[in-house]
């Protein structure tokens, strides 16, 4: 059972928006973190999210509703100085960075080129002491993650700096729910314990179960993904039993709210759920997943309040949380324990080990990165990083690409393509990301769009099968966790209508998919385009599955720069598909 302080739990959540104190979900702050009671330690944790490897400054404000004020936010540079900064207040000894997993995986040109180890050296600059394990850091696979952790030159590429091998990460990833087929115990540790001023604190790391579906199951088919709630229940009692009494967990999972950077409002499944399902053992939920930003408070098993956070995405956003712990029980005092979001503004001094570190990979990089490869005539917007559940331009300008290399009797006869929207993991704007021109892609964007390895395939499908595909686009929880539609792009020459309100299994409207405006034959056998990826059923579209006939092609980006070559003057996409 929770001690009686627990109970006591009127948690205080704050949130700074525009220099102004806004209450979160009617919470009120709690009284000053120690109160001048000298047995009261306050430990202060400061936490992150989906990191992607993002570290230069190069990534767009939150969304209009989450910041009205479209702050300049993002990069290492001023994360580092962020943190330092927020450490000064309570002193380094009273502070612990912590993370809730995607550090790695999906990550812009300059990380992801060189499999994320830049990523890793930013992390261990700043100072990271513990982090959770995301699906993304499932991206290359169970022995790509453990060299990741434990250091060593990448099996193809070898080492980079010769002089200087990769060697490997400071901080500790658990992977409490991510569990050996050969021995059942977890990949990496399941929790870590640091001492703060002579208090214990407790960290439970996982992933969200469904992270079989998210990356290629050839990676992760040693090892099995268990419930999460389960599993920190289970690993909260092995930690008391160790006498650590309290207890944080970071989760790669989370919610949708409809709030501004520090508020909770209407925050979504499958969060909400797991967070009133955990053990009143937990004091804190760090979460992560859906790249949103909040700060709230939900009812644990026995009823009382504890903090839920989490911290948007690409370290745009650090979370401050005011752990306030008695240091005679070890028990953290809920009622005065609060949490506040910052955005990572970009008016600090950088720090000058990242910027080192930046300028390290970058030099490697060199003319690969600057090389023009196309050009676009206007915005061309629409990627993971924002709502995957509807068609968007660059889905279907990717979809397209795919189709330009599936198509044609040497290349697998593909008649249409289909692309998942969250393997699009940037779009094209005519203001330069990089050192081009206005309108030049350059190599490292189309890396930024399309980082993953993919390799595109051809297979046969009949047209009812296809439009089990597009049925699979909406899958509720607690399939695909906490999103349940996730869009497909089409390609040119492909359309079909989409009814959200007809009942699961019939919502593509029944008549409506064409090809070149052809009325299509549920019967009839047609060639598609997509990435393995999909072709493997990822992402839960196990109707690809189905297909026959499969034919490789080439690999997703360098078909995407060859697209781009050959299709200067890029435009965005009309929607081709009613509904979506």
């Amino acid at each position: 059972m929770a001690s009686q302080r627990k109970r006591l739990a009127g948690v205080g959540a704050l949130a700074l928006a525009a220099a102004i104190v806004v209450p979160t979900s009617g919470a009120v702050a709690g009284p000053p973190a120690a109160g001048g009671n000298p047995n009261l330690v306050t430990v202060q944790l400061l936490s992150f999210n989906d990191y992607h490897g993002h570290l230069e400054a190069v990534d767009s404000p939150l969304a209009l509703g989450l910041d009205p004020s479209q702050t300049k936010v993002g990069g290492v540079e001023y994360l580092s100085t962020r943190l330092s900064q927020l450490r000064a207040k309570v002193g380094a000894a009273n502070s612990l960075t912590v993370a809730a997993g995607d550090l790695i995986g999906g990550s812009p040109f300059l990380s992801g080129m060189f499999h994320d180890e830049p990523s890793v050296e930013s992390l261990n600059t700043l100072g990271l002491d513990v982090s959770s394990v995301g699906n993304h850091e499932f991206d290359e696979g169970t022995t790509e993650l453990l060299r990741m952790q434990q250091g060593g030159c990448h099996p193809v590429d070898g080492c980079y700096f010769p002089d200087q091998p990769y060697a490997g990460a400071d901080f500790q990833w658990l992977a409490a729910n991510v569990v050996r087929k050969d021995n059942g115990q977890p990949l990496l540790p399941a929790t870590s314990v640091k001492t703060v001023n002579g208090v214990k604190i407790g960290f439970i790391g996982m992933t969200l179960k469904a992270t079989p579906t998210l990356v290629s199951p050839a990676g992760v088919a040693t090892v099995d993904f268990k419930d999460e709630v389960e599993t920190a229940n289970q690993q909260a009692q092995v930690l008391k039993k160790q006498g650590v009494k309290s207890i944080v967990v970071l989760i790669h999972e989370g919610g949708y709210q409809a709030g501004t950077y520090g508020q909770c409002l209407g925050v979504s499944e499958p969060i909400s759920t797991i967070a009133s399902q955990i053990s009143p053992e937990v004091d804190l939920i760090i979460s992560g997943h859906t790249h949103q930003p909040y700060i709230c408070s939900f009812p644990d098993p026995a009823g009382n309040p504890r903090l839920v956070t989490s911290a948007a995405d690409y370290g745009r956003v650090i979370t401050e949380t005011s752990l306030v712990v008695n240091s005679r029980s070890g028990e953290v005092m809920r009622d005065r324990t609060t949490a506040i979001n910052h955005l990572n503004t970009r008016d600090v001094v950088k720090d000058p080990d990242q910027t080192a570190v930046i300028a390290k990979w970058n030099a490697l990089a060199g003319p690969v990165k600057s090389r023009i490869v196309g050009s676009n005539v206007e915005d061309i917007l629409g990627d993971a990083s924002g709502n995957r559940g509807i068609e968007t331009p660059m889905v279907d300008l990717v979809a397209d690409a795919i189709l330009h290399g599936t198509a044609g009797p040497t290349k697998g006869n593909a008649q249409l393509a289909l692309m998942n929207l969250g393997g699009v993991r940037s779009s094209l704007k005519i203001t330069p990301k990089y050192a081009e021109q206005p309108g030049e892609i350059t190599f490292a964007e189309a890396y930024d769009i399309a980082p993953f390895n993919n390799i595109l395939v051809t297979l046969d499908l009949t047209g009812d099968q296809i439009r089990q595909i597009l049925e699979q686009q909406y899958q509720p929880v607690p399939a695909r966790g906490s999103r349940p539609m996730l869009a497909l792009g089409v390609s040119e020459g492909f359309t079909y209508a989409w009814d959200a309100t007809a009942a699961e299994g019939s919502r593509v409207v029944a008549g409506s998919m064409k090809l070149n405006g052809v009325p299509m034959s549920m019967t009839t056998t047609y060639r598609v385009g997509t990435l393995n990826f999909l072709a493997d059923g990822g992402d839960l579209f196990t109707g690809f599955k189905a297909g026959t006939n499969r034919l490789g092609g080439p690999e997703d980006l360098a078909n995407l720069v060859d697209y781009f070559k050959t299709h200067p003057g890029l435009t965005a996409p009309a929607s081709r598909i009613d509904g979506l």
